[in-house]
């Protein structure tokens, strides 16, 4: 079946409908990883986005139920080259277009991926549809532009409920830290880490607020991943100040953004975005370059942070856009990246080891 990319300025790509049929409508952004597909579909903070890959074949090791960041396929879209049909892994159980369909998802292979790379770096992330109904395409492009991004994102993809998870690994203190974790659309190669570094972990919706929080009498508070532009999460915000000054506090990505912005700082929309495992980013304490992985179109301005008690820790050394933030004063501190993720392979997992050092000193000031 024919299907077409439609992006809002105008350009058309044909290619093959794969996965389910129909009609979408998101964000068009591309991700450089040449592995990881499977941890793209299902990560909650690709929430809204039409994904076009850069590598040109996707797929070819399958689909398993063990590397899925989250219960379900998260993308609105996906756009590659080529799609496999005849995957091979010893965990395979189902190939790529089968699971789109499974999900509901629409995606289109065949299409220059290349050329629709170029678009987007000249243009910025842009409005675009997938579609396997292929008459006006012409006034749909037009439509496009009008077309309002929803804003609720992380409500779609935030626990509803608030559940608990044991810690996996051992931990330095006799009992392990009790970890709040506001959840904006967390994947759960993060809650494994922490788990694995020890931490009892209690999981709550994205509007909780900063009594709830402090009510579970946690040592420290973790900010997740999440979709979206964090200007839109005002709840998160006012919640993050709440408790900001009473508990150590560690974000990442979407939650580095609301932490910074809860601490007076503000953040803009990147042109494309940084969506990939290769982005090198120096820790500027150390001089170390990491390897990371990231997924986010919005940054932190690293000149809001001059009238904060906010201080830059890591830089993007593509880029220089801010990567991590330390406060002068208080236990806090995030960054951009997902430390996890073990594109390095392991580079980052340090900071959850500095996490566990600010609630152990956190303890013992507090025991005091």
């Amino acid at each position: 079946m024919q299907a077409a990319l439609v992006l809002e300025t105008g350009k058309i790509f044909m290619g093959e409908s794969f996965g389910a049929a129909g009609e979408i409508r998101g964000e068009v952004v591309f991700n450089t990883g040449m592995t990881g597909y499977q941890e793209v579909l299902t990560d909650p903070s690709y929430k809204g986005q039409m994904v076009c890959m850069t590598y040109p074949l996707v797929g070819n090791y399958g689909i398993n139920s063990l590397d899925n960041q989250s219960p379900q396929i998260q993308v609105q879209g996906f756009i590659v080259k080529e799609a496999a049909r005849n995957p091979h892994h010893w965990q395979l159980e189902k190939n790529i277009s089968r699971a789109l369909a499974q999900a509901g998802v629409v995606g289109i292979k065949g299409i220059d991926t290349r050329a629709l790379t170029r678009i987007i770096r000249e243009h910025g992330v842009l409005r675009g549809m997938i579609t396997t109904e292929l008459g006006e395409l012409d006034q749909k492009a037009l439509e496009l532009k009008n077309w309002e991004i929803p804003q609720d994102a992380v409500a779609q993809v935030s626990t509803r409920e608030t559940y608990k998870l044991p810690p996996l690994g051992k931990t330095d203190s006799q009992k392990p830290f009790h970890v709040v974790v506001m959840d904006f659309g967390i994947k759960s190669s993060i809650l494994r880490a922490m788990q694995e570094e020890g931490y009892a972990l209690t999981v709550v919706p994205y509007s909780a607020s900063a009594q709830e929080i402090i009510a579970l009498k946690p040592d420290g508070v973790f900010l997740s991943n999440g979709p979206g532009d964090p200007k839109d999460v005002e709840v998160g915000i006012k919640t993050i100040g709440g408790f900001v000054n009473k508990l150590p506090v560690f974000g990442i990505c979407l939650g580095h953004q609301l932490l910074t912005l809860a601490l007076g700082g503000d953040t803009y929309k990147l042109k494309y975005g940084h969506r990939g495992g290769n982005q090198p980013v120096q820790d500027l304490r150390t001089k170390k370059v990491h390897i990371t992985s990231q997924n986010h179109g919005y940054a932190v301005a690293e000149g809001s942070l001059a009238d904060t008690l906010l201080e830059v820790t890591h830089l993007n050394l593509n880029d220089q856009t801010v990567e991590g933030v330390r406060h002068k004063e208080l236990p806090v501190f995030s960054v951009q990246y997902h430390p996890e993720a073990g594109p390095g392979p392991n580079d980052s997992l340090y900071l959850f080891k500095e996490f566990s050092t600010l609630m152990t000193e956190w303890r013992i000031h507090h025991a005091t």
